[in-house]
């Protein structure tokens, strides 16, 4: 049957000759050839893959160990380290959220100074409370992995009600949390968490207010985790530029040690 755009049928290459002469220039062993290659990935495509993604968030998170395990060791004669990290890992993430193109560099810079933060903080709540730091991180791995099990199935997927709803939610835990640090650092307060450690009644059970408000974070964190994935699900399937990956490895650095820093402080309020 001849094709009915008059380019292919005028060209030898898409007729019956054609079709002859393609097969004769090919060998078999040509045609094995071809068909053993690999299918094409991100480096030949320049399209955004799952594994390239996996890729760029595991080498953010190798960095961000590695200065978490310099700055564990150096905080106890360095105290002010995990400062410098928490301040610089601020506005890397304010840069990075509100940048238009990803940049590598900027957000493995990210990684390496919530590295520094992590692993400033995470020792010295270790000095306090010996054990807290297992404890936190083997939480937080069951929470990212139970959330991307659920959302790989399909039992969770976001949504625009909940989005909104999780953005609202974020608003008045960020307001709270600068209020309760205005109070820490201007002496509205002499707990140790602030606001808190005050303790509330729910049900007739005691409880900090801190570790409330932190099971509502982790909550959220869960959730941002779920929006996170589902940034990477979209740019794969709509075949956003390669770099795009790189957005995705950070909002994953990103949550995961908001969510880490929430479990490690209602460990430490259940402690109190």
């Amino acid at each position: 049957m001849a094709s009915s755009n008059p380019a292919f049928s005028r060209n030898e290459a898409f007729g019956a000759r054609g079709a002859v002469a393609s097969s004769q220039a090919l060998s078999d062993n040509d045609l094995q050839s071809m068909y053993n290659r690999p299918s094409a990935g991100s480096q030949d495509t320049e399209r955004m893959t799952y594994e390239d993604t996996i890729t760029k968030t595991g080498l953010g998170f190798a960095l961000l160990l590695v200065a978490a395990v310099i700055s564990w060791v150096a905080t106890p004669v360095l105290p002010f380290l995990f400062i410098l990290g928490a301040i610089a890992g601020f506005v890397l993430g304010l840069v990075n959220t509100f940048k238009k193109e990803p940049s590598a560099p900027l957000i493995l810079a990210f990684g390496a100074a919530q590295g520094l933060f992590v692993g400033g903080i995470s020792s010295m709540f270790e000095v306090i409370y010996p054990g807290i730091v297992t404890q936190a991180v083997l939480a937080t791995l069951v929470v990212v992995v139970v959330t991307l099990l659920l959302f790989k199935s399909g039992k969770i997927r976001a949504s625009k009600k909940a989005t909104k709803v999780f953005l609202i939610a974020m608003v008045g835990y960020g307001v709270f949390s600068l209020v309760n640090l205005g109070m820490m650092i201007f002496g509205g307060t002499d707990q140790a968490f602030g606001m808190r450690s005050a303790s509330i009644s729910i049900l007739g059970i005691d409880l900090k207010l801190g570790v409330v408000i932190g099971i509502l974070a982790v909550l959220m964190a869960a959730y941002s985790l779920v929006l996170d994935f589902d940034f990477i699900q979209k740019g794969v399937n709509n075949r956003l530029p390669r770099k795009y990956g790189w957005s995705g490895a950070f909002g994953i650095m990103m949550t995961v040690v908001w969510l880490y820093v929430e479990l490690l402080r209602i460990f430490a309020l259940t402690r109190e």
